[in-house]
C-alpha cells in the first residue's frame, strides 16, 4: 500500500502517524536508515500539520472579523 503524502491527510491521521514514528523510534529496535527514513517522514508530517493549524487560525480570525481586541473565552472540554 502507498504511503499518502502527509498534504492529502487530515490533520488526525497525520497526527496518528506521527504518534507511531515516535513510538517506533523510542522503542529503538530501528535501524540507522529505518530510521532516518521515520525522522524524515515525521518532519514532513508535522509540517504539513503545523500548515493545516495556521489555515485553522486563519478561519477563525476571518470568523472572528479580524477584531484583534476580540476577546477570547477559555474553552472548557468537559463532557461531562
Amino acid at each position: 500500500m502507498a504511503t499518502k503524502k502527509p498534504e492529502n491527510l487530515s490533520f488526525e491521521q497525520a497526527l496518528e502517524e506521527l504518534t507511531t514514528i515516535v513510538s517506533e523510534m523510542e522503542q529503538g529496535d530501528l535501524s540507522l536508515e529505518q530510521s532516518l527514513k521515520q525522522f524524515e517522514r515525521g518532519i514532513a508530517l508535522a509540517s504539513a500539520s503545523s500548515g493545516k493549524l495556521q489555515q485553522a487560525e486563519q478561519k477563525v480570525s476571518i470568523l472572528m472579523g479580524n477584531d484583534e481586541k476580540a476577546p477570547l473565552t477559555h474553552f472548557d472540554n468537559d463532557m461531562e
